[in-house]
């Protein structure tokens, strides 16, 4: 059970796993067949390395996510939260505007190769949503302050930042690479449920749409 609440808040690879719980390689092996077999987690390839995988939490099964965070308590909320992802067109956008949506904690977005401007599927599926991304685009290096809660949308950005950056990772698919509304739908409504789930355990709130 702890590593599937550790599952809650981020996606770790096997030696996150290994380093979090300072387990062996053959114990991280295990749980992980154990959370999967009983289908509380998945394996899902990193879009920056293949040769890397992510044990990710069933966050679409609401049985699921209820079992994990039974008894568990909320943290302190952040001074502001950060989503991070490569070009600050979709992923970080849409998860800073449902953040917005649901806590009274701030929220910004950038990117490490920031795009030209939001991608058109995420601004038509935020006026779908009835949700506002804001519009300005934003290097990560220009705007982080001490105190934020990083949160890295994206594999490259997460695979790319220096190891030592304090941080937590989702495990996102990029909706502009497919470049199908269909791909921005599944992306926005597994943003929410992050984001619902992340505010759950760190955020004040003022409501929820």
């Amino acid at each position: 059970m702890a590593l599937a609440q550790g599952l809650l808040s981020r996606d770790l690879s096997a030696s996150e796993i290994a380093a979090m719980f300072d387990w062996s390689t053959p114990l991280v092996a295990h749980h992980v067949k154990v959370l999967v077999e009983s289908g509380i987690a998945v394996r899902i390839r990193s879009e920056h390395d293949a040769r890397r995988a992510y044990v990710v939490l069933r966050h679409d099964d609401q049985g699921v996510v209820d079992m994990v965070t039974l008894g568990l308590d909320p943290h302190e909320g952040p001074q502001r939260v950060a989503f991070i992802c490569t070009q600050n067109s979709a992923r970080s956008k849409l998860a800073a505007a449902w953040w917005r949506c649901v806590s009274d904690v701030p929220a910004i977005d950038a990117g490490t190769s920031p795009a030209a401007r939001p991608a058109a599927g995420a601004r038509a599926i935020a006026e779908h949503e009835g949700i506002v991304l804001d519009p300005e685009m934003r290097h990560v290096e220009d705007v982080l302050l001490p105190g934020d809660l990083v949160v890295a949308v994206c594999d490259h950005v997460h695979e790319t930042l220096p190891a030592n950056a304090e941080r937590l990772h989702w495990s996102i698919p990029d909706p502009v690479a497919a470049g199908r509304r269909q791909a921005f739908e599944e992306v926005s409504s597994e943003v929410r449920r992050r984001v619902d789930q992340l505010h759950r355990m760190k955020g004040s709130s003022h409501g929820h749409r």
